[in-house]
């Protein structure tokens, strides 16, 4: 009994500190804005729930695809589809790099805005 529980709680370590991992892979992933009229910071970038966890939004599948790294070709996507690339304008962003970056200006795996022409087939649950 006792194994399994390590094991377990071991299993959830491993999530939580590869969460935050990944966000340090990507620009401004410690503050993408939610795109919620509530506001706030949306943690589970690649997540449609913005805890993370669960689904892959479109761009969580992309980061996937690109091994989870930050890329150039990542960075000129357009993963969710609402007419704006997935990150840095001039895609400068390094991990290990010390570039300053400008604020973010969305969410780059959810539509938005939610209510416009272009994101109106999405699935968003905001809470």
């Amino acid at each position: 009994m006792f194994t399994k529980l390590v094991i377990i709680a071991l299993a959830g370590l491993t999530a939580v500190l590869g969460f935050s991992t990944f966000r340090s892979r990507i620009p401004n992933g410690d503050r993408v804005p939610s795109p919620c009229p509530a506001g706030g910071i949306w943690g589970g970038v690649g997540h449609f729930n913005s805890s993370g966890g669960g689904p892959k939004n479109p761009f969580g599948e992309d980061f996937e695809a690109a091994l989870f790294q930050w890329t150039v070709t990542l960075c000129k996507l357009d993963s969710d589809k609402d007419g704006k690339t997935n990150g840095d304008p001039n895609c400068i962003f390094t991990a290990t790099g010390t570039t300053a970056l400008g604020n973010p200006t969305g969410q780059p795996g959810i539509c938005e805005p939610l209510n416009s022409a272009a994101c109106k087939d999405q699935t968003v649950v905001c809470v």
